[in-house]
């Protein structure tokens, strides 16, 4: 008998493990790497930002000149020049950041998931924006909060509305405040003065996760919530939307009582982010490198949202509306009654094009009550020609359906 024709076995799973659902956008994208695709659905950097050159020069110095501790074992905490940096970066004259306080991650979704380790028990109350990041609702998830959805509007997050009944007994409020997956909002100063002031007066801390931060194509940037209250808040930051994904290298900047436990929860998971990353990370930008990039990258980016917000000006029903993003990389559609985005999908991928329904946003269902008639696009993967054949198509399926 072939192995392959014996019977499979059927071994008892953990209860959390028969609760785990795999993310919409995952699976979505399987459908999508093929190449007659329009796919606006991931959310992915585009690869023509990626440095490769400057990436290829580090690893072959780093591998000649100190392999050993490249290739070695290190510190949970990470390698120490590069949380320096982060630390530096950070740092503002009201609130300097010690490089103690930073933890580098295997990209920010392990940040995600180690936050939930050491601060949601079962049915601990969870505040998170409506709609918000589908990543972190599923990092979250394996804990088994209760997820209390919070007040948004076009600007996001609502501080006023945050009363103590709406708060009372979280555990944590984790918010995007720069080009918020999936809407792109970017949330105004006097709102981030607001949740700032919030943070520094609750039991709870607030999650900044900043992977968009730099990502800014409009306007002034804003000060960070961890600058308003470096105490109160933890910050997350990730190189993979200035450098590349595949590094896997992010960042937790907590608190010494917090950061502490959250060194302990890393070394149960994988020990360390790879130190041959981390070192390559750092060759990359010690010198100033993302000074000359960044401004690379956003321009690009800039240009590619023209194009899409261009055709949907020409292409889409008078009916359908959009925001105008600052930044970052989605522009979130809200779409006529009648009309539901994953009913539109499917027609959507029999004309090569993909995009995500917004239902999978939304953390509870009284705060999904219309997530039907919305939708993510991203448009910084997609080449402009492409863009405007793909919203056509899009439009052209929306008008038939009015």
């Amino acid at each position: 008998m072939l192995q392959n024709d014996l019977p499979t076995p059927q071994w008892q799973l953990s209860e959390r493990a028969r609760k785990l659902t795999s993310s919409a956008i995952r699976e979505l994208l399987k459908i999508t790497e093929r190449p007659e695709v329009i796919s606006f659905a991931g959310g992915l950097p585009s690869p023509a930002a990626f440095p490769v050159e400057e990436i290829r020069t580090a690893a072959d110095r780093i591998l000649r000149d100190s392999p050993t501790a490249a290739l070695q074992y290190s510190a949970t905490e990470g390698y120490m020049p590069l949380r320096e940096w982060v630390a530096a970066r950070h740092s503002t004259p009201g609130a300097p950041i010690d490089p103690s306080q930073v933890l580098i991650t295997t990209g920010s979704q392990q940040a995600l998931e180690l936050l939930g380790k050491v601060l949601i028990d079962t049915g601990s109350r969870v505040l998170v924006e409506t709609p918000t990041y589908l990543g972190a609702l599923q990092s979250f998830s394996l804990y088994e909060p209760e997820f209390v959805s919070l007040p948004t509007d076009d600007h996001g997050l609502v501080p006023e509305a945050l009363t103590a009944t709406l708060t009372q007994g979280a555990r944590l409020l984790y918010a995007q405040p720069n080009f918020q997956n999936p809407t792109g909002r970017r949330l105004p100063l006097e709102r981030r003065q607001a949740l700032a002031a919030l943070a520094m007066r609750s039991s709870f801390p607030v999650i900044e996760d900043d992977p968009y931060g730099a990502l800014c194509y409009r306007g002034e940037p804003l000060p960070t919530l961890l600058s308003m209250a470096p105490q109160h808040v933890v910050h997350l930051g990730s190189f993979s939307k200035i450098l590349a994904p595949g590094l896997r290298v992010g960042y937790i900047i907590a608190p010494a009582g917090l950061h502490f436990k959250l060194v302990q929860a890393k070394q149960a998971t994988d020990l360390h982010t790879p130190s041959l990353n981390q070192q390559i990370v750092h060759e990359v930008v010690r010198n100033g490198f993302l000074d000359n990039h960044i401004p690379k990258v956003r321009s690009m980016y800039r240009a590619q949202c023209d194009a899409m917000l261009a055709a949907l000006e020409r292409d889409m029903p008078k009916s359908v509306t959009w925001n105008q993003p600052e930044g970052g990389m989605f522009i979130w559609l809200q779409l006529p009654p009648g009309i539901d985005s994953t009913e539109l999908l499917a027609a959507a991928l029999k004309e090569n094009v993909a995009f995500v329904p917004g239902g999978p946003f939304y953390a509870t269902p009284a705060s999904a009550a219309d997530s039907s008639r919305t939708l993510r696009l991203s448009f910084v993967t997609v080449p402009a020609e492409k863009i405007a054949v793909g919203i056509e198509r899009l439009g052209k399926l929306l008008a038939a359906r009015l």
